[in-house]
Parts: structure tokens; C-alpha cells; sequence
């Protein structure tokens, strides 16, 4: 029989302690997303696996959001953030500072994350940058001209895509497992 855990149990930092501990050298970039919740999932997502910072980018909600907070639990105050109207100005610095910029977009010479990270080709360079887009366009054209590469997760049914929720968690899963060896 398998018992849950009690929150007690889990061993959580508070969020000083977030605050201070080491992150993992990536950041995720909102690049005009429409759902409120799927900006709280992805605070939420990003506090789970420590990533350093989200930029909030074009119409893409800040917070404080109520709709966010139903999603984010309380990651909109662990996780740091930044808006910015104009996402090719995001990578523009991001790109100043050394980033690897990744796309999570389906493009004719997207990276499974079957091969990502396999080879020295492949493999992300520290620190990196995801960006995901639009729930309907998905990332705009201006932004995908500045990227390094896109990653694509590997789909087998009937649907093109996947939610940007449940794509970013995906990626960024994928991500820690590469950067945080």
C-alpha cells in the first residue's frame, strides 16, 4: 500500500530559500501567450524545477493576476520575472549575454528530444533560453529569425500540438535533466 506523503514531509524550500539557492542556468520566455492559467502553470513549472527567470513578453499577463495565481500557487513570488513588450528585444540581450536561444516550436529543422542533448551538436550550451508562443501562432516569425535552434517533442496522434502548459513542462523537464548533471 502506498501512503501520500504529508506536506511536512516533502521537504519544500520557502521562498527566501528559493530565492538563494542556486538555479539552474536557464530561462523560459512567454512569447505572447494568451491563457492566463497557462502563464500560472508555467511559474508553477518553473519554481518546480528551479529555473533562474521568466520573461513575460507582448500580451502575455503579468503578474499580480488573479487567473495566474489560480495556476502559479504562489510561484508568481519564488520565481523571478520580467515584462517585456517587444520578445526580439528579450532575446536580443539574452543573446549580448551568452544565451542559447531554443525555440519549443515545429519547424523543418526542429530537434526531437529523442536527440537532444545526445551529441555535441545538439547539446545546449549554459546558459540557455526557451521560448514558447502563442497558444494559435505559436512563436512569431521576427523571434523564430533570432533563435539558435528549436526543439520539438515528439507527438504519435492525431492532434499538431501540444497545450503550452503541458509543452513547457515537457521541455523543461527535459532541460533540467541536461543541465542539471
Amino acid at each position: 500500500m502506498f501512503i501520500k506523503k504529508e506536506i511536512s514531509e516533502l521537504n519544500r524550500l520557502n521562498v527566501e530559500e528559493f530565492k538563494s539557492i542556486e538555479k539552474i542556468p536557464l530561462v523560459v520566455v512567454l512569447d505572447n501567450i494568451r491563457s492566463q492559467h497557462n502563464v500560472g502553470a508555467v511559474f508553477r513549472t518553473c519554481d518546480a524545477f528551479l529555473v533562474e527567470k521568466i520573461y513575460l513578453c507582448g500580451i502575455t499577463a503579468t503578474p499580480p493576476n488573479r487567473e495566474i495565481h489560480k495556476a502559479a500557487l504562489g510561484a508568481t513570488e519564488s520565481v523571478d520575472w520580467e515584462y517585456f513588450e517587444k520578445t526580439t528585444d528579450v532575446i536580443n540581450s539574452l543573446k549580448h549575454h551568452g544565451f542559447s536561444i531554443f525555440a519549443l516550436e515545429q519547424t523543418q529543422n526542429s530537434i526531437s528530444f529523442f536527440e537532444f542533448g545526445t551529441d555535441y551538436k545538439s547539446a545546449p550550451a549554459t546558459p540557455t533560453a526557451l521560448i514558447l508562443g502563442n497558444e494559435v501562432d505559436g512563436i512569431s516569425d521576427d523571434v523564430m529569425a533570432l533563435v539558435d535552434g528549436a526543439l520539438e517533442i515528439p507527438q504519435f496522434g492525431t492532434k499538431h500540438s501540444l497545450n503550452v502548459s503541458v509543452s513547457a513542462g515537457i521541455a523543461i523537464w527535459e532541460i533540467f535533466k541536461l543541465l542539471s548533471k
